[in-house]
């Protein structure tokens, strides 16, 4: 007998969240032409042409060519590359600095150990903004004059950055480079230490019995299988670091969200560049969970 689709689980399934799709996209139109009727009426009309005009600001860290001159659009793509560039060396280094602190917390000397405690504890429990403000005033302000830096070997340190021969960068960037980093890596050191943690313990008595050291054991056995726990909370905190790189107005380094205030306070367009931050972001978040996704995907077990 053909059953009802009253009493059809799968058709309720779909009709549920097809309605729930409805309810969004009514919702969404509804806020749409509520914010349209509301500019009209203070004669403001909602778009995007001011993209086209000229800007008429500088900005400080410019790693594409960029003039005063150009469009507000490309004055919005120089603070989206600053915010890529701060992103991506800040995952790489909040990795590097993550997974080591995340080992020391789990070694047998008792120094090392209490180090690491102290690092992770403090810079868990301290605000980030804090923490940019102390790397930008407390450090790179007592570097001396641009005029008269410090020089060491290849190196050339002063309030205006860091230079490494042909390699420079400012001192807003380092700022908030080191204070994302290392402010994140506290969080990944706690997610190693929980994966490490997580591996049975016959694991390495295991290791250990077929005559491999300490560090090929962690190397070789325990960090492969580790990373099945490690992977889905650090692609959290990858993404954690992509939105808090939005506190680099704080120090005055130019990126996406500092260029768009810039173009809002100028055009008072507010609507149409909140629309653009939220888009960029929301993409970037998307875009790191994706390729976060297909890692874990890869290092999961697949049962046979």
């Amino acid at each position: 007998m053909k059953q009802s689709i009253w009493r059809n689980q799968r058709f309720w399934r779909f009709f549920g969240q097809a309605l729930v799709v409805v309810l969004i996209l009514a919702g969404l139109a509804f806020l749409g032409s509520n914010l349209d009727r509301n500019l009209r009426q203070l004669g403001i009309r909602l778009g995007f042409d001011f993209l086209r005009s000229q800007a008429g600001f500088s900005i400080g860290d410019t790693p594409i060519p960029y003039q005063s001159s150009d469009s507000y659009a490309w004055a919005l793509l120089v603070g989206l590359v600053n915010s890529l560039r701060v992103i991506g060396l800040g995952i790489g280094l909040a990795t590097l600095v993550g997974v080591s602190v995340g080992i020391a917390r789990l070694s047998d000397n008792w120094l090392l150990r209490q180090l690491a405690l102290f690092y992770v504890e403090t810079l868990r429990n301290t605000p980030l903004l804090l923490q940019l403000f102390f790397w930008y005033f407390a450090v790179f302000f007592r570097f001396p004059p641009v005029e008269t830096p410090l020089r060491w070997l290849a190196l050339t340190v002063s309030k205006g950055g860091l230079q490494l021969g042909e390699l420079r960068v400012s001192s807003e960037f380092t700022a908030l480079l080191l204070g994302l980093s290392f402010y994140t890596a506290a969080f990944i050191a706690e997610v190693v230490r929980g994966g490490i943690q997580s591996v049975p313990q016959g694991q390495w008595e295991a290791a250990r019995s077929l005559g491999l050291k300490p560090g090929q054991t962690l190397r070789l056995v325990v960090l492969p299988q580790a990373l099945r726990t490690i992977v889905p909370p650090l692609g959290n905190q990858y993404l954690n670091l992509a939105k808090n790189s939005s506190l680099a107005i704080a120090v005055g380094y130019p990126d996406l969200y500092a260029v768009s205030s810039t173009t809002f306070n100028q055009t008072g367009r507010a609507v149409e560049v909140m629309i653009l931050i939220s888009l960029t972001y929301l993409s970037l978040s998307l875009l790191i969970s994706l390729l976060i996704n297909l890692y874990n995907r890869s290092v999961q077990l697949v049962e046979r």
